[in-house]
C-alpha cells in the first residue's frame, strides 16, 4: 500500500516508491528501492525533495521503530493492486497548457537537459558502461513538456549554438520523436519509449574525434567515412549498457537509412525499416538542418518542412505526414508573408488548422519598416489576414527573429541572447 509523507519522517528500511518534484532535485537516480544507507537517508533530507511516496507492503511505515515483514499475500496482492491502479492513473497524459505557461517550464528543463546529455557523453567517453535506466526521468520530463504544449520544447530545443549542438540535438529529437509517436496515435509507453530512442539515437558520436566532430567547416571524405561509423560504435556501446530496449537499438543503428535503400550504414530498405527507424530519421534530420552547426547555419523550420518534402525516397510518406502534422506547415519561429504585406514570425500553432497559427507581424513590406508587433490569430473568425507564403530569411537581415516568439527573457535564460 502506498503512503504520502513528508520528507522529514523518512526513515533507514522504508521502501521508497517515488520522490515529488522535479527529478534533477532528487539525490538519487534510481527510484523504488529500501533505503538503507544512512549517507543516502542524508542525502535526502538534504535534497529540495519535500514529499515521498513510500510502499508499506515493502518496507517499514511510519510508525515501525525498525523494518517489519510484510503483510501476507493476499494483503500484498490488494495492495499491489490498489498501487497499480494508482500508477495508471498518474500515467494519464497531462493536460494542455498555453504556450506562455510551458515555454516557463521549458526553459528550465532545456538548461537541465544540456548538462544531463553532456554528463552522459562524457562518461561514454571515459568508457564507462551507459545504464539506461539513468535517463528514464529525462525522458519522463520531455515528454510530459510534450503532452502538455508540444511547441514549447521543440522550439527551444532548436536554438544551439555551435558549441552544444551534439547535446541539444539529443534532446530536440527526443522531443521530435515523442511529438510524432503522439500523432501517429502511440500510446504513453510507446512514445517514452520512442523519446528514449531519440535521446540516444547519436550516442556514437560520444567516440568520435573531437577534431572532426566539432569541425567548422565541410568534412573530406575521410573524415566522413569515420563519421559515418557512429551509428554502429553508439549500437556497441548501447548493447555494452544496461536496460536499453529493441526500439533504442533500432534507431541508434539505423537512424540514417532511407526507404529507398540509399542510406547507412546498412543500405535497408522497404520492410526492413522498421516504423521507429524511420520516425528516428525524419527527426534526426529535421532537427539537423534547422540547427546552427559548427560548419554552416540553421534553416527556417517552414523552408526545412518543404525541402524534405522534395527529397524523393528519404522519407517514409507515412511518417513523414504525421510528422508535418505534429509540427505544422509553418512551425515556430518560421518566418511567413502575409496577405496584408507584412512579414511576421510563427509563434503558435492553431488548434482548427495547419494553415491557421498564431503569428506575430511585426514589418510592413509596402513602407520597407518595422511596425509595432502585433499577434494575430489566424483562425479567429473575423481575422481578414492569411499566410501568403514561406518567406526566405537570407533576404532580410532580422536578427531578433526567435525574440519575437519566445521573449528575450527566455533567450537570456537559456543562453541565446
Amino acid at each position: 500500500m502506498l503512503k504520502k509523507i513528508p520528507i522529514e519522517q523518512v526513515r533507514l528500511g522504508m521502501h521508497l516508491h517515488e520522490l515529488c518534484g522535479a527529478w534533477l532535485d532528487h539525490p538519487f537516480w534510481k527510484s523504488k528501492f529500501i533505503l538503507r544507507d544512512p549517507a543516502d537517508l542524508a542525502k535526502l533530507h538534504g535534497s529540495g525533495v519535500r514529499e515521498a511516496w513510500i510502499d508499506i507492503v515493502k518496507g517499514c511505515d511510519v510508525a515501525a521503530a525498525s523494518a517489519e515483514l510484510p503483510p501476507s499475500a493476499t494483503a500484498a496482492a490488494s495492495a499491489e493492486a490498489a498501487a497499480a491502479a494508482r500508477l495508471r492513473q498518474a500515467a494519464a497524459p497531462p493536460a494542455r497548457v498555453e504556450f506562455e505557461s510551458e515555454l516557463q517550464r521549458a526553459t528550465v528543463l532545456v538548461n537541465q537537459s544540456r548538462q544531463a546529455v553532456a554528463s552522459l557523453f562524457n562518461e561514454a567517453r571515459m568508457g564507462r558502461a551507459l545504464d539506461a535506466e539513468k535517463c528514464l526521468p529525462l525522458v519522463d520530463e520531455i515528454s510530459s513538456s510534450v503532452w502538455r504544449n508540444p511547441g514549447a520544447i521543440i522550439s527551444l530545443a532548436r536554438l544551439k549554438t555551435h558549441d552544444d549542438y551534439t547535446y541539444m540535438h539529443s534532446v530536440a529529437v527526443c522531443a521530435l520523436m515523442v511529438s510524432l509517436a503522439r500523432q501517429l496515435g502511440m500510446d504513453e509507453n510507446g512514445a517514452r519509449e520512442a523519446g528514449m530512442a531519440g535521446l540516444l539515437h547519436d550516442m556514437g558520436k560520444a567516440l568520435m574525434p573531437l577534431d572532426v566532430l566539432n569541425k567548422p567547416g565541410k568534412l573530406n571524405d575521410i573524415e566522413y567515412g569515420v563519421m559515418k561509423t557512429h551509428p554502429e560504435r553508439g549500437h556497441a556501446l548501447l548493447v555494452e549498457g544496461k536496460g536499453v530496449g529493441a526500439a533504442v537499438l533500432d534507431v541508434c543503428l539505423h537512424h540514417h537509412e532511407r526507404p529507398d535503400g540509399a542510406g547507412y550504414p546498412h543500405g535497408l530498405s522497404g520492410d526492413a525499416l522498421t516504423r521507429v527507424a524511420r520516425m528516428g530519421a525524419v527527426c534526426d534530420v529535421y532537427d539537423a538542418i534547422t540547427s546552427n552547426r559548427p560548419y554552416k547555419d540553421g534553416w527556417d523550420p517552414a523552408d526545412s518542412i518543404a525541402k524534405m518534402a522534395s527529397w524523393s525516397g528519404q522519407f517514409d510518406s507515412v511518417v513523414f505526414q504525421a510528422f508535418v502534422k505534429s509540427l505544422g506547415i509553418y512551425p515556430i519561429g518560421s518566418l511567413v508573408r502575409m496577405r496584408s504585406g507584412r512579414l511576421g514570425v510563427v509563434v503558435e500553432q492553431g488548434s482548427a488548422s495547419l494553415m491557421a497559427p498564431r503569428v506575430k507581424v511585426f514589418f510592413s513590406t509596402r513602407s520597407n519598416m518595422p511596425i509595432t508587433p502585433e499577434t494575430i490569430d489566424l483562425a479567429a473568425q473575423h481575422c481578414a489576414d492569411a499566410i501568403l507564403a514561406r518567406e526566405p530569411v537570407e533576404r532580410w537581415n532580422f536578427p531578433h527573429l526567435d525574440e519575437l516568439w519566445a521573449g528575450p527573457e527566455t533567450l537570456r535564460r537559456i543562453g541565446r541572447a
